[in-house]
């Protein structure tokens, strides 16, 4: 079924996914929105979800040029976890592709309230002081816990900016900044091995996905570049109630 977009939904998407692209470079969370939006506008969930990742997958592109751009680029161990989440993420994509689209917004309803949660309380903040850890004990246990992040990323992909930044800070014990050129670089991979997979099997609106992708870039570029601190409470509390709400409509409508 092909959805022929509007122009007040092409400008609802842009809005929509500049401010995702924002939330999803400096942390994670901002396909909690534009999933929702895609479904609501009348796509399959399913093929809605496929086409969030046309978005997430040009982001970011753009997200890592904006950290290169700054001196803070990916390294080899980047290399190594993005490999893991790539073949986790074929899995993934593949058991998407055959969910029934009820239990997909029944699933993504609850995933929504758990990520919020995240969202607002931050419970993995990494803790002033703590260093670094790349011995090969730690690296080993990142491409396994890689690999199940990547089932989970090519799967739904909502809120796993907060899971990766999780696994990074307890695993090795990385900075901000060094957790989010790592992140953007591994999501970049996994969910382009996704983007083949849904666009093989037909699952995705190129209309849809590239016009929310301007949004997204957009915003991941300016987020990568400077890091927006002020508000920052302010955008996660709009996401606990913009979130909560969306949840609840895809639970019972």
């Amino acid at each position: 079924m092909e959805i022929t977009i509007t122009l007040q939904e092409a400008l609802m998407l842009i809005a929509v996914g500049f401010l995702a692209g924002i939330i999803n470079t400096l942390a994670g969370g901002g396909s909690l929105l534009t999933l929702p939006l895609l479904i609501f506008m009348g796509l399959p969930s399913t093929v809605a979800n496929a086409t969030n990742r046309v978005a997430i997958l040009i982001q970011n592109i753009f997200g890592v040029s904006g950290f290169k751009s700054k001196g803070v680029s990916s390294f080899k161990y980047s290399g190594l976890l993005a490999i893991a989440a790539a073949l986790g993420a074929a899995l993934g994509a593949k058991l998407a592709i055959d969910i029934s689209d009820e239990l997909f917004k029944r699933i993504l309803a609850i995933v929504m309230i758990m990520v919020v949660i995240m969202t607002v309380f931050r419970p993995f903040n990494r803790k002033d002081g703590a260093a670094e850890d790349m011995s090969r004990k730690k690296q080993i246990i990142g491409f396994i816990v890689f690999f199940f992040l990547g089932i989970y990323g090519g799967f739904i992909q909502a809120g796993i900016g907060f899971l990766i930044i999780a696994a990074l800070t307890t695993i090795n014990g990385f900075n901000l900044i060094k957790t989010n050129a790592v992140k953007l670089f591994v999501a970049l991979t996994y969910t382009l091995m996704a983007v083949i997979i849904f666009a093989l099997e037909g699952k995705i609106n190129w209309q849809y996905g590239l016009t929310l992708a301007i949004g997204n870039s957009i915003g991941a570029w300016i987020s990568s570049r400077w890091s927006v601190k002020a508000g920052d409470k302010y955008v996660r509390w709009f996401l606990l109630v913009a979130v909560v709400g969306l949840a609840i409509k895809l639970w019972f409508f």
